[in-house]
């Protein structure tokens, strides 16, 4: 790993950048805008965006505006809730690609796995929904496919009816929250981790074990916690709006951390919130 254009290949053999740039909570419009432009000019060339993030315009035009060519930058978003079944995700991809200005995204994910208003009937819908999604990919409009927030049963069910692997499974990992069983679940299939809210929604910048090794490193907590994350395996998102953090998130690569303070950091499981469990959200 020497820079974030590093890559890691999907099970379907395409290139992933190992870090990517959030835009969960980050407001649309001039926001949006900026934060992405600011990415991609200091080095970012993977993008994460989603229908439900509200910013798949603003996403875009940052996008097309920052002078990088768009076969140069890794987009993702994301299907959300209301659009599961096989024809609603259909129609859903078509909007995302309209509002982001493009005519394929590089990853489509399933954002959540049971969504509350299809929870009578899930197994059915998760996997017309799916069947979508491969559509979507067998027509070249993404060129991987993947999913988010599937726990392991989730998972399972998707591969009765599945021909395609996801290549992804994008989670909520952090020092506060490892989920063990879902990494086991991925490596089954050869998926790929990603880690959305890697600094813990920012609760884990002030745990005091992480600014002793920041210290130590004389680095950020941010810096420490996006450093262990990759050398893990997984892909992090890390997400902000202000221009020196998301410059800060680009130096990662000329340091490593111990072993023993991997360790350390491991042991951190609760010392921040724990992921949502899809199976009993509100939404």
């Amino acid at each position: 790993m020497q820079s974030i254009t590093d890559t890691y290949t999907l099970n379907n053999g395409i290139k992933i950048p190992i870090v990517g740039f959030g835009t969960w909570q980050t407001p649309d419009g001039d926001i949006a805008y900026k934060s992405v432009k600011t990415a991609l000019s200091d080095g970012y060339r993977h993008i994460d965006t989603a229908a439900a993030y509200g910013n798949e315009e603003s996403v875009g035009r940052g996008i097309k505006d920052s002078g990088v060519d768009r076969h140069d930058i890794f987009l993702t978003t994301k299907l959300w809730n209301e659009n599961h079944g096989y024809e609603a995700t259909k129609k859903a991809i078509e909007t995302s690609l309209q509002k982001l200005g493009t005519d394929y995204v590089d990853l489509y994910l399933i954002h959540w796995p049971n969504p509350l208003t299809f929870r009578d009937n899930e197994t059915e819908v998760r996997a017309g929904t799916w069947r979508a999604m491969e559509e979507i990919y067998k027509d070249g409009k993404a060129r991987a496919i993947g999913i988010s927030n599937f726990r392991p049963r989730h998972l399972e069910s998707l591969m009765q009816t599945a021909t395609i692997k996801p290549a992804v499974n994008q989670n909520y990992l952090n020092p506060s929250d490892l989920q063990p069983e879902i990494q086991a679940a991925n490596a089954k299939y050869n998926i790929l981790n990603e880690a959305y809210s890697p600094l813990g929604t920012g609760d884990l910048l002030q745990n005091p074990t992480l600014q002793a090794i920041a210290k130590k490193y004389d680095r950020s907590v941010a810096q420490i916690t996006l450093r262990w994350s990759l050398e893990h395996g997984f892909l992090p998102l890390p997400k902000s709006i202000h221009a020196d953090r998301i410059q800060q998130n680009t130096d990662l690569f000329d340091f490593e951390l111990s072993i023993p303070d991997m360790k350390k950091i491991d042991s951190l499981h609760g010392s921040g919130r724990l992921a949502t469990d899809p199976d009993t959200a509100k939404f």
